[in-house]
Parts: C-alpha cells; sequence; structure tokens
C-alpha cells in the first residue's frame, strides 16, 4: 500500500521517528520517507533531555549530528532535512555554503535546509549541484519560483516547503500557497522542485495535502497519529476543502525564465521565522 503523497514526521526527537516508522510498518505500508527538523525542535528537544542547561555552540551541533543520526538509523532509505543555523542579522552566504558541506556528511541520506532569503538562495544555487536542498520558511508563490530558477543547475533533489499554519494563523490560507505552488510545478516539463507541505496543523490540511497528490507532506508526530488513530484515512475523489475565515490567496500566473533575484522574496514571515529559529537555538548555547 502506498499513499498519493511521501510522508515524513516533523521534529526533533528520534523516538518519534521510531514510533512512526513502526505504526506505519505494521498497517502494511512501507514506513516513513523522511523526516524534517529545525533549530526550534532540535534546541526543544534537547533542552527537555539536559535540564535547560546550555552548552558550547559546538556541543549543540554535536547534539543536532547525534539526533539525526538517531533518525537515519530508523529510515536509512528516507530523507532527513538538517537546517543551516545562524545569526540573520549575519549569516553569509559563504557560511551556509560552508555548513551546508558539513552536514551532507552527517549522515549519507541528508537534505541540507535554508531559509528562503536572498543569501540563502545565493548560497542554494550553488550548493544545489552538490548536495539535496530543501528551501524552508516559504509563504509565497513568487518565492517558490525564485526557488526554481535558483536550481535549474541541480544534481540533486530540491524541495520547497511552504508553512501552512502560519499563514492561516494570520487569517490568509496557507493551503492556496501548497495547491498553487503544486499547479505551477505540475505545469512544468522540467517541474524538478517538490513541494513539501509543512505547518500542517490538522487533518483538514492533511486531507486537502494528500487530495492535491501533494509530493510531500511533513506532520507533526500529533497530528500523524490522529491520522493513524483513524486508520489512515485518504480524501474522497470529491473533496471539498473547507476553509471559512481565512482569505483566499490567488495563483499568480509567473513566468519560471528570469533569474531569481528578479523575483521578490521577501516575506515578513520568513523574517520572523528565520530569527525565531535562532532566538531558540541560542537558548540552549551559552
Amino acid at each position: 500500500m502506498q499513499f498519493p503523497s511521501k510522508i515524513y514526521i516533523d521534529g526533533g526527537d528520534p523516538e518519534e521517528t521510531k514510533e512512526a516508522d513502526a505504526i506505519l510498518k505494521k498497517a502494511g505500508y512501507h514506513g516513513l520517507d523522511g523526516q524534517t527538523t529545525n533549530p526550534t525542535l532540535i534546541a526543544k528537544n534537547f533542552s527537555a533531555k539536559n535540564g535547560g542547561k546550555k552548552v558550547s555552540m559546538a556541543d549543540a551541533f554535536g547534539e543536532y549530528k547525534r539526533i539525526v543520526s538517531e533518525m537515519s538509523k530508523v529510515i536509512p532509505d528516507g530523507k532527513i532535512s538538517i537546517q543551516v543555523i545562524g545569526d540573520p542579522a549575519t549569516f553569509t552566504t559563504e557560511e551556509m555554503i560552508s555548513q551546508a558541506r558539513d552536514r551532507i556528511g552527517w549522515i549519507p541520506n541528508a537534505v541540507i535546509k535554508f531559509p528562503c532569503i536572498t543569501p540563502a538562495l545565493a548560497a542554494v544555487e550553488e550548493f544545489c549541484e552538490e548536495g539535496p536542498v530543501n528551501i524552508t520558511l516559504n509563504f509565497s508563490q513568487e518565492q517558490a519560483a525564485a526557488v526554481y530558477a535558483a536550481t535549474k543547475t541541480h544534481n540533486y533533489d530540491v524541495y520547497v516547503s511552504p508553512f501552512v499554519g502560519r499563514l492561516d494563523d494570520r487569517k490568509e490560507n496557507g493551503m492556496d500557497i501548497v495547491a498553487n505552488e503544486v499547479e505551477m510545478f505540475n505545469a512544468l516539463s522540467d517541474g524538478h522542485v517538490n513541494v513539501l507541505a509543512a505547518s500542517i496543523r490538522n487533518n483538514k490540511h492533511l486531507m486537502y495535502a494528500l487530495w492535491l497528490k501533494c509530493p510531500v507532506i511533513t506532520l507533526p508526530f500529533k497530528i500523524f497519529k490522529e491520522w493513524s488513530d483513524g486508520g489512515f484515512m485518504l480524501p474522497p475523489k470529491d473533496f471539498m476543502y473547507d476553509s471559512p475565515g481565512l482569505v483566499e490567496i490567488p495563483y499568480d500566473e509567473l513566468s519560471l525564465d528570469k533569474d531569481w533575484k528578479e523575483y521578490n522574496i521577501k516575506h515578513d514571515l520568513t523574517d520572523s521565522g528565520v530569527a525565531k529559529f535562532w532566538e531558540d537555538w541560542k537558548g540552549i548555547v551559552e
């Protein structure tokens, strides 16, 4: 049996990875297809197990490596996203590439996550020839178009991660971004960018992403468990996504032939997300 989308777990605890993979296999599926992580999730897991004690930056990165190594043992054939981390005020393209080259060697199935900001896309443009990439904190179709343009010379898998829940939080229909990006890339003969639906908050998000046949969906363990407890229900063919009170985000007929720097990738939720990741990471570092 298989789903219309690849299923990842979003979290920072390898025990959740083990449990989710086991649940899928017990139900007759092949197991998890991958795992997404971010600085907030890793820091939260580390702080809980370390009694809130702070460690050096080197030790924090060492713990990140240990955690993803444990995840890799559980799903050796899955894709595991590892994020570059730095102060957004000073984090340079060169530093991101350096981190990416280090982290790609942590585990054999690593995918390097970069935020959807200008210095990061400059890093992605180069690094996509060296390893798989996942551009995160995506909140607009134009950002996804820029990712497509920046990775045309890719030699490895490319993912873009639209964050649904954070758009919903401010009364915009976050699932419209997923639908619009899936439509945009499905229309291309070279649709090399895989949409990875993230920040899934509820069953309706999940059902719509499955109905759209979004290439990848990453789920918090809580949402995954609710889905598994319900028997891994799939949406009916006539599924309709109901989003009362949320403002529609219309499809944009974008040209994908431009240089990535010509797209407007500025988004306040991306900026605040990068800042939050850094603040949470600093919370575990001396």
